[in-house]
């Protein structure tokens, strides 16, 4: 699964990403900041829409992502992701999404380890190796080493959804797939090429070859 990343600080290039990513795909995943947590801060959560065709995941860069639950919770995403490293009780927030059929995922930075963050990982359905420029698009390095972590995730997790978030392209994507990656973000790749329809279908045509 390829999903686009919508990355953005004005809602004018909100809109234009959105236009661009539902076009291409039914599962987005679109990254919110608060400017605490990552050093940029996205457009208002009250401006966040996604057309009812698409499923979408929301990926929450906030330092205290239970102040906006009530509002998360109307939008009615596939999935949202908090960080590990955020100030909230983990657990109780995941019940909660559960509470209303929302799937509950957990980032991890790369400094922050499986280990770690064991005794919570059964609360949450999805686990998001991150690898990326915390609140930018584009411009990230995947560090493949991370890769490492999945085999850690699914030790004790086998049923967990894995995604990758970080300096996805043409080279590494079938890498990041055979690792184990059920869910692979790409914000920069697609959003900065020349055609994103192209570049989202190169991608999209590697990771078929994969399962031949």
């Amino acid at each position: 699964m390829i999903c686009p990343t919508v990355t953005a600080t004005k809602l004018e290039e909100y809109k234009k990403q959105i236009a661009i990513n539902a076009a291409l795909a039914h599962r987005l995943h679109i990254d919110l900041m608060d400017g605490e947590f990552a050093p940029t801060k996205s457009i208002d959560i009250n401006d966040v829409w996604w057309p009812h065709a698409v499923q979408a995941d929301l990926h929450l860069m906030y330092k205290q992502p239970m102040d906006f639950l009530e509002k998360i919770v109307k939008f009615q995403p596939k999935l949202v992701i908090i960080h590990a490293e955020a100030d909230v009780h983990h657990m109780h927030f995941a019940a909660e999404l559960h509470k209303e059929g929302i799937n509950a995922g957990l980032a991890l930075l790369p400094e922050t380890s499986v280990e770690s963050v064991e005794a919570v990982l059964h609360s949450f359905d999805h686990v998001l190796i991150f690898s990326g420029n915390l609140g930018h698009q584009g411009g990230s390095h995947a560090d493949l080493t991370l890769l490492e972590k999945i085999k850690e995730i699914k030790k004790h997790h086998k049923n967990v959804e894995v995604g990758w978030d970080g300096g996805v392209n043409e080279q590494n994507i079938s890498k990041i797939q055979k690792a184990g990656v059920d869910v692979i973000n790409v914000g920069g790749f697609i959003q900065h090429a020349p055609n994103p329809g192209v570049a989202y279908v190169k991608l999209l045509a590697l990771t078929e070859t994969n399962h031949e």
